[in-house]
């Protein structure tokens, strides 16, 4: 096998040790709370509304996210452009959706490391577990991500920060091919350096 291969098979698998560790140690707090939480068909109806329908892929993903964590507490519409050649740089903005509440507006940057190369552009949707306040989603989120981008690319990832829980859904179009190791810094407001 290609040394290139091997390297980007064990990050991927990585990846998913990695996430399955997160998952096990965290289950959702407020997932079966019906007045503060979305239910799999208010989410299904976002999803096809935000990415104009669904695809079996983005069905089988939103029915994984819920068995994982149930029932979210928001969700993050948005969108995101990145590229990397070894070492990588996402941007994002999108508006935070939480339960009687008005869609704030958030941005996210943050840098990645690993064996990844291409550019992307990506509609983002993003279940988010045990928040109620907007003011919890400002911090950095670390993450290991194995992407695929191509044309009508599907990928998604889930992201930890003390009981804060992320599951960004990414379709998109380029190329991007890899696994890497980073962050996303969440802000109230747009900044160009990623740190």
């Amino acid at each position: 096998m290609h040394p290139l291969r091997t390297i980007v098979l064990t990050l991927c698998v990585l990846s998913l040790f990695l996430q399955t560790v997160a998952l096990a140690e965290s289950p959702a707090q407020a997932g079966n709370d019906p007045s503060r939480t979305y239910s799999q068909q208010e989410i299904r109806d976002a999803v096809e509304g935000f990415f104009a329908g669904t695809t079996r892929g983005l069905a089988e993903i939103l029915e994984r996210i819920f068995t994982d964590y149930g029932r979210p507490s928001g969700y993050i519409q948005g969108e995101e452009a990145g590229g990397a050649l070894v070492v990588g740089l996402r941007y994002g903005q999108g508006y935070l959706h939480l339960k009687d509440q008005e869609p704030v507006r958030v941005y996210w940057q943050g840098p990645s490391v690993g064996f990844d190369l291409g550019g992307h552009v990506a509609k983002n949707f993003t279940l988010v577990y045990n928040l109620t306040d907007p003011a919890l989603l400002l911090q950095r989120f670390p993450g290991v991500d194995g992407s695929a981008y191509a044309v009508g690319g599907l990928s998604m990832n889930y992201q930890k920060s003390n009981e804060v829980i992320l599951a960004p859904i990414r379709t998109g179009v380029g190329l991007r091919l890899g696994a890497n190791i980073g962050y996303l810094h969440y802000t109230p407001k747009q900044h160009i350096n990623p740190f």
